[in-house]
């Protein structure tokens, strides 16, 4: 019997929105901040299960996730407190977008979906691994997406350290629930979902390591292409013995579909090896291999984004290496995929892959010194990547340049023309320094001063001031047949040509614009809580999103 969800605590800064969901300890609640104006998911231990250990547990998780916060496919983490109630919650950020496993409720992914997001996934392991942290618990559930459309690893609540010792942690479904389709419904002590668990999870004593989250991995890739787990046989019995036995037994169940093709499967097979010796030894090498793939098939390779550390260890180490916490907080950057032609025999080789970052711009010849090294340079460039949505391709951030033979280029510019440099700026800042004494100077001479600038007014009030009046939503009213709910809105200080923008808040559909009074979602299932986020529009400028549901 599922428990109810606890009492949102009243938190400084945060107004309570909605409820996103419920675990074994812990609840999740989205809330709006109010500076910056954003909104949150906070997550808030139950009060009534505080025991030493899960409070330990729940300051752990808090802290991996904060040494992990800097990829851009690992769900950031804001802030840890513990509410005036003496519940601890830490607040992360909000991920509007369905889960992975709330897609494959739809239907499956395509090729080119599904391995891009499992490049991007094996980028955020690989990070998580240099970190000296497992997650031990991939699978779709735990991969959210933010409103680009990018999945965020999330649910390091029962990772450990590669050096340390297995914990006890929150019991689990084996069977994977409603995440996977299966029937299992047995429970363990240590947390693990069967359908994407290595073998080794399942000896008396486990020892997992990196090769383990790398099986859970490819297990969760072959999950997006055939729409379940990788040991499910339809019509069959699917409990947690029978997935179990299979698993240790390697009986994998084949993808039924034309367009995936056997090079990718054999991926997957190595990826989800008995014997983990046979596995791919790294994250980044699985994911190497899945970029293979890609240009197999002709689409653009998908960036690796792994901190800088790495990119060596890639080339001349397949096993991520424990570097302490300082890892964590390395630039992030690219390894792009062989610029060689595809070879289909190319997906079961062993051996070390070339690997280079991969540029923002095709290089220039003889680049200027000072334009390299002061230019500052934004997290990510970005481009359309054949989904429609806009991925991240290279990521460079300010500092020295991440190209080692960019570095040398720099290093042997003549000392001459770095003189002459020097001379040049030194005189510009001598005129400019001439030109402002005489603006100044004529300012004093020429007439009166300016006037001076307004008072000072309160930061907040002055970000407020400049917002589109943020949208008020009625509670839905659904019609006689139950299968359309209207919400009426309205709005301060409207303006001709104000219009509304909407979509649902589970993230399904897309976004609509209507002229109001009236937003009519239709059709609905009869007697479904619907919720949508409305935004008033004015121009090129929206509001604050605020929610309306049925009452």
């Amino acid at each position: 019997m599922r428990r109810q969800p606890s009492t949102p605590p009243e938190l400084p800064g945060y107004q309570y929105v909605d409820l996103l969901g419920s675990g074994g300890f812990a609840d999740v609640f989205l809330y709006e901040q109010r500076l910056p104006r954003r909104r949150v998911a906070v997550k808030v231990l139950v009060a009534d299960e505080l025991s030493r250990d899960t409070r330990t547990q729940f300051v752990a998780e808090a802290n991996l996730m904060a040494q992990l916060s800097a990829h851009p496919y690992i769900v950031t983490i804001f802030h840890a407190d513990v509410a005036a109630d003496g519940r601890p919650y830490f607040v992360m950020e909000y991920c509007s977008g369905p889960s992975l496993a709330a897609q494959l409720k739809r239907q499956p992914f395509q090729v080119d979906a599904a391995l891009r997001t499992g490049i991007r996934l094996a980028s955020a392991v690989a990070t998580a691994h240099a970190a000296g942290i497992l997650h031990r618990d991939i699978k779709p559930a735990n991969v959210l997406t933010n409103d680009y459309g990018w999945p965020a690893l999330t649910d390091f609540g029962i990772s450990s350290t590669l050096e340390g010792e297995l914990p006890v942690h929150t019991m689990t479904f084996l069977g994977g629930g409603a995440d996977s389709g299966s029937t299992g419904g047995a429970q363990s002590a240590i947390g693990l979902s069967v359908p994407w668990s290595p073998p080794e999870l399942f000896d008396d004593d486990p020892r997992p390591d990196t090769r383990s989250d790398v099986y859970a991995l490819a297990a969760t890739v072959h999950t997006l292409l055939a729409g379940r787990s990788p040991f499910e046989l339809p019509g069959r019995p699917n409990g947690s013995l029978d997935l179990i036995g299979r698993i240790e037994r390697g009986a994998i169940t084949p993808i039924d579909r034309d367009d995936v093709p056997q090079t990718l499967q054999s991926v997957l097979r190595r990826g989800m090896a008995v014997r983990r010796e046979e596995r791919y030894a790294s994250a980044v090498e699985f994911a190497r291999a899945l970029q293979r793939v890609e240009l197999e098939l002709g689409y653009a390779a998908t960036a690796i984004e792994v901190p800088t550390q790495l990119l060596a260890a890639a080339t001349a180490e397949p096993e991520p290496v424990d570097d302490g916490a300082d890892a964590t907080r390395a630039r992030v950057a690219s390894i792009q995929a062989q610029p060689t032609a595809p070879d289909p025999d190319a997906t079961r080789a062993r051996g070390p892959v070339t690997v280079q970052p991969q540029p923002r711009t095709p290089p220039a010849p003889a680049p200027a010194p000072a334009e390299e090294q002061t230019l500052v340079r934004p997290r990510s460039v970005q481009q359309a990547d054949p989904g429609g949505r806009v991925a991240p391709t290279a990521t460079a951030f300010p500092g020295p340049p991440a190209s080692t033979a960019a570095a040398a280029a720099l290093s042997e510019q003549p000392r001459r023309s770095r003189l002459g440099l020097v001379i040049g700026i030194a005189a510009t800042l001598v005129v400019v320094a001439a030109v402002g004494v005489a603006v100044a100077l004529s300012g004093q001479l020429g007439g009166p001063p300016e006037a001076s600038a307004p008072p000072a007014v309160d930061t907040e009030d002055a970000i407020a001031g400049a917002q589109v009046p943020s949208p008020v939503v009625a509670d839905g009213v659904a019609s006689a047949d139950g299968t359309a709910v209207t919400f009426e809105v309205s709005h301060d200080d409207a303006a001709d040509g104000d219009r509304y923008r909407w979509r649902l808040a589970d993230g399904s559909g897309s976004t609509a614009v209507a002229d109001g009074p009236e937003i009519v979602v239709s059709p609905v299932t009869p007697g479904q809580r619907i919720c949508i986020d409305v935004q008033v529009q004015r121009g090129s400028k929206t509001s604050e999103s605020v929610r309306g549901c049925t009452a």
